[in-house]
């Protein structure tokens, strides 16, 4: 039987694993990506047990790759420092098989595309189309022309290759929030800390009025900082450092020190978005979308790169499972969709809703929101947890994956 070629669009964590699936499955795989080389911008990624067991079942292993790995079971405190709830990552770790890990994105995309060939991913070649003339994709990029068994999608929040298969569709929302990311160096971070504080700060996402700020530590001794504000669209400041100080400087520590130390030239702003509506399905003939491009998903129940993660494992699994026949693609693309638009959209779906109650802004709606967190019974918060971490299973496997 001649080796089957999946042409993937995009090398981002879900573009990457997707290749690395079905690398390891045989198949000849080539990743095409618009940006010129592997970018060392970037931030980190909390990586979710169910992401962590979608990974083991293709056998790679994410924190030694990613070189940056450190538990990061998240917390949530008010601006004045108080605890709203505090994660318990031993209890995690009991319940789940491991506790979430944050690793720096750049790192772990690097570690996939390690796994790969090296002539598997070609930098400098967008994806500007595919023919199908006789069936087949045909994938036109900037580099020259692709035969291919399966196109997969992969090509981001921004997709063209969804807005070309899905014209229809009303396309991407706007949160309302802006987000400001960057990593602090290990070697600021004590100095940002300051006396008397701990050399580690706890991993926690802090809410105030319509503004959040997290910290993350990273296996490396550095931090990954976050912040989100309710902003217009497009809304850019022209001194960033000054800007998070505005907003951030007066809350509890280290969050003031952490600002002062951040290099504004290495934070990156990214308005938040999801898409307005699921799309009907995750394929069409011999292409399949996963990640941003077939869900998009803000951010705030940490599961957007973890799906992207769920989708290209479910995918590889199926498509290597379909065999060569000629039939055997467009199946395994349809019992892909089957098996992942519910669940991707319900994540989409909270995820809003649990943006939309950390954005409040009015001084009564916060106080009432801050005391329903600290009021939820742990049984209920525990339930709405298992829904996300326990909730990647392999199609047609007797247990969960």
């Amino acid at each position: 039987m001649p080796q089957r070629h999946a042409v993937v669009a995009g090398a981002g964590i879900g573009g990457l694993t997707a290749a690395v699936a079905l690398h390891r499955r045989g198949w000849r795989v080539t990743v095409c990506e618009r940006a010129p080389g592997p970018s060392a911008a970037g931030a980190g990624i909390v990586l979710a047990p169910n992401a962590l067991r979608a990974f083991d079942t293709i056998g790679f292993d994410a924190g030694r790759a990613a070189g940056r790995a450190v538990p990061a079971a998240m917390g949530l405190r008010r601006q004045g420092g108080r605890w709203l709830s505090r994660a318990d990552t031993a209890a995690m770790a009991a319940r789940y098989g491991r506790p979430p890990l944050a690793v720096y994105r750049p790192a772990l995309a690097a570690g996939l595309a390690a796994e790969l060939p090296a002539e598997a991913v070609r930098y400098g070649a967008a994806v500007t189309g595919i023919d199908s003339p006789d069936g087949s994709p045909l994938v036109r990029t900037t580099a020259g022309e692709l035969s291919a068994d399966v196109v997969l999608a992969a090509d981001g929040i921004h997709s063209s290759l969804r807005r070309q298969y899905f014209p229809g569709h009303p396309g991407l929302r706007y949160s309302g929030e802006t987000a400001w990311r960057t990593v602090l160096p290990a070697g600021d971070v004590p100095s940002a800390v300051g006396a008397g504080q701990p050399p580690r700060p706890a991993t926690a996402e802090t809410w105030g009025r319509g503004e959040r700020f997290g910290i993350v530590p990273l296996g490396d001794g550095g931090l990954y900082l976050y912040a989100t504000a309710v902003v217009p669209e497009g809304y850019r400041p022209a001194d960033v450092r000054a800007e998070l100080l505005h907003r951030y400087g007066t809350w509890h520590d280290p969050v003031p020190a952490l600002i002062d130390r951040i290099d504004p030239a290495a934070v990156l702003q990214h308005d938040l978005y999801d898409l307005a509506a699921p799309l009907p399905r995750f394929h069409h003939g011999r292409i399949a979308w996963l990640g941003d491009a077939a869900h998009a998903m803000t951010p705030n129940l940490g599961q957007g790169g973890c799906q992207a993660v769920e989708d290209a494992v479910v995918l590889a699994h199926l498509l290597d499972a379909a065999g060569g026949t000629e039939a055997g693609v467009p199946e395994a693309l349809a019992a892909y969709s089957a098996a992942r638009c519910a669940r991707t959209d319900a994540i989409r779906v909270r995820a809003w809703r649990a943006g939309r109650m950390a954005a409040l802004t009015h001084p009564l709606a916060v106080a009432a929101r801050d005391l329903a967190v600290r009021a939820v019974p742990e049984r209920v918060r525990q339930r709405a947890v298992d829904d996300l971490f326990d909730g990647f299973t392999l199609p047609g496997t007797a247990v969960p994956a």
